[in-house]
């Protein structure tokens, strides 16, 4: 774990207390993607699976991380992100622990979003979560979130 990660796994911790129920950890930050890992036994359901709502939870916190560390990287620490919206799919069931990974959106995305954001004092990001059963190249969930900075 790098300090970026140990850095953001702290903040989820302390800003977020349930992140250390569900028994969240932050994996990595390398090359603008974020890997989140939640354990099955926090968070099983009355099937042996992931419940639902920890898998959108992993999804959001993906998006949300992603977002507070390349905010932190481009120096932009005066705004509050929050998400405003979320759209998600369960095509498989999660049977062991889950890996949460968000990947950067387009360059162009970014820079408008920064742009804007320094132009109006908010704005909107759309970012893409996928979460998958460890070991597994398949997306369990796919999850899609508007976030917004705003000041």
């Amino acid at each position: 774990m790098n300090s970026h990660s140990q850095y953001l796994e702290s903040v989820l911790h302390h800003d977020i207390p349930l992140t250390a129920e569900m028994g969240l950890q932050v994996l990595d930050w390398a090359e603008q993607r974020l890997r989140l890992q939640l354990p099955l036994a926090a968070n099983v359901n009355h099937k042996s699976t992931m419940f639902g709502g920890s898998l959108y939870c992993a999804a959001v916190l993906a998006g949300w991380g992603w977002l507070h560390l390349r905010l932190r990287e481009a120096q932009v620490d005066d705004g509050h992100i929050v998400i405003q919206e979320g759209q998600i799919s369960y095509p498989l069931p999660v049977t062991g622990a889950a890996i949460a990974v968000c990947e950067a959106p387009a360059a162009q995305v970014w820079e408008r979003f920064l742009a804007t954001y320094q132009r109006r004092g908010r704005a909107r990001l759309t970012l893409h979560t996928q979460v998958y059963n460890a070991g597994s190249e398949a997306p369990a969930v796919q999850f899609s979130g508007q976030y917004v900075l705003h000041r």
